[in-house]
């Protein structure tokens, strides 16, 4: 008996958190807090800035800017000067700086300068992972790790409380019009359950093959931030008033489908 109180107690406890965590008070549902982030690595160089205030002017959300140094992954790409030109460029929006360097602690510094809302990295790139994000806190900026697709998640075990954002990477990290690793959408899951279990504040991000067709997949199983590269700047139309309309809004109509 006591058994299956404990049962039907356990079940109302879930059945309580879900309405907890999608509808509020009056009982209409919460609009999931999705973000789209195009990565700039994917945009045409040559007009950069126009790029992006064209891709935030069609409904994209976040700058997601990729650092590679040819070491850490095998491309060489942007620096801090870019970022800091972006900025003084006008744009205002999130810049999101996932880099792809070893050591990161160097850099940390040159790319919160120069204007990073978020700078994220991978746990392989540094010797002391809690000293590398508070390092990026200290520098005002958010603070994540990033997880390759064979990455196991237990770096962020001792580091929940010190991370804003969790990005995982659905592609191996290095170059972009990759295809999406199915095996992702499992460890978002996992990754979902740990920030809702922790009842911190953290973004989770995916990165790598994401498109129109997939996003609402990707999104059922916990991303709430998304970023798309050659999905986004591919599909560039001189129709779009802004370029970019109408592949940000197939991936919004998508997103709200989940």
């Amino acid at each position: 008996m006591e058994s299956r109180v404990e049962s039907v107690t356990a079940m109302m406890y879930d059945v309580s958190r879900f309405f907890i965590a999608h509808y509020n008070i009056k009982g209409a549902p919460i609009m999931s807090d999705f973000k789209i982030a195009p990565s700039i690595l994917s945009a045409d160089f040559a007009m950069l800035g126009p790029e992006v205030d064209n891709v935030l002017a069609s409904g994209a959300d976040i700058v997601h800017f990729d650092v590679m140094d040819n070491h850490f992954v095998p491309n060489l790409t942007i620096g801090p000067l870019v970022c800091d030109a972006l900025r003084k460029h006008g744009v205002t929006a999130d810049i999101d700086v996932h880099l792809m360097v070893k050591p990161v602690d160097r850099v940390i510094p040159d790319f919160a300068d120069a204007g990073a809302t978020y700078i994220t990295f991978h746990p392989e790139a540094s010797e002391h992972l809690d000293r590398s994000l508070q390092l990026i806190r200290d520098c005002g900026c958010k603070s994540g790790l990033v997880f390759n697709p064979a990455t196991p998640l237990s770096h962020l075990e001792y580091v929940m409380d010190k991370v804003d954002m969790i990005l995982l990477m659905s592609v191996n990290p290095g170059f972009g019009g990759q295809s999406f690793i199915p095996s992702t959408l499992g460890k978002l899951r996992q990754v979902r359950k740990m920030i809702d279990d922790s009842g911190l504040d953290i973004r989770l991000e995916v990165d790598g093959g994401v498109k129109v067709d997939n996003i609402c997949e990707i999104a059922k199983a916990g991303a709430d931030t998304f970023v798309a590269g050659s999905a986004i700047f591919s599909a560039k139309s001189a129709n779009d008033a802004n370029d970019y309309n109408t592949v940000v809004a197939a991936m919004r109509a998508e997103l709200a489908k989940a």
